[in-house]
């Protein structure tokens, strides 16, 4: 499984980590999330920052000494399964996390178990559909990169049906989807990351994969219920 260090917080506003959030109430009210693979606690921090009890699950080494202090941290290796939880939960969070798992649908089918009745699962899942990726393969190539589409860790790689497959396997229901955009912002130098010309480009490929996302979405994010 990747390095959870390599990910980090995405300011943009069409980022995954911006769309993820964006599908919880806004005020947590105590209500419980799992965070399965939270890396360094980015996500889980903002959302207890908004009254949520967030237990994060992250492999030993996926983590640093700045986790903070307000997510449970649980670590534990996924590809063995979850372990043992203390609670059952509104919000289940999996962000760029599946793709990395060998048997992404024993874990979702052990989600489904810890869901409380009318919870939600939060995902975002890689476009292996994506114009990007396509052309890459069109041409002969499969790069091996740190993070992305080709991220070299990735050990699953579906297209918006494959994802819907797995999902309904494990006795999910998609209730919602959103999507984004290439993300420019990460390609360029920090200097120019909140440029004009950067966000712009990303606002145009966040139309375009409103428009067809099979083609143009770079991950698919999206509420399923049980």
């Amino acid at each position: 499984m990747a390095s959870s260090l390599v990910y980090t917080w995405k300011a943009s506003p069409w980022s995954s980590h911006a769309k993820l959030l964006s599908l919880l109430p806004q005020d947590g009210s105590g209500r419980c999330v799992l965070d399965v693979g939270c890396g360094d606690g980015y996500l889980g921090e903002r959302l207890a920052a908004r009254g949520y009890q967030v237990t994060g699950v992250e492999r030993e080494g996926g983590y640093s000494s700045q986790f903070p202090s307000t997510v449970q941290l649980i670590p534990a290796d996924l590809e063995q399964g979850l372990p043992p939880l203390p609670a059952k939960y509104d919000y289940i969070l999996c962000a760029d996390i599946l793709e990395h798992l060998r048997q992404p649908e024993r874990l979702l089918a052990q989600l489904r178990e810890v869901l409380v009745p009318g919870g939600a699962l939060i995902a975002s899942l890689p476009n292996s559909g994506n114009f990007w990726f396509r052309a890459n393969i069109m041409f002969g190539r499969f790069p091996q990169d740190e993070k992305g589409l080709f991220d070299r860790t990735h050990v699953r790689f579906y297209m918006w049906s494959g994802w819907e497959k797995l999902l309904a396997a494990a006795g999910f229901r998609i209730a919602e989807v959103e999507v984004t955009p290439v993300p420019v912002s990460v390609m360029v130098p920090g200097q120019w990351e909140s440029s004009f010309p950067v966000l712009g480009a990303e606002s145009v490929f966040y139309g375009l994969a409103r428009l067809w996302k099979r083609m143009f979405a770079y991950q698919f994010i999206i509420r399923a219920e049980r």
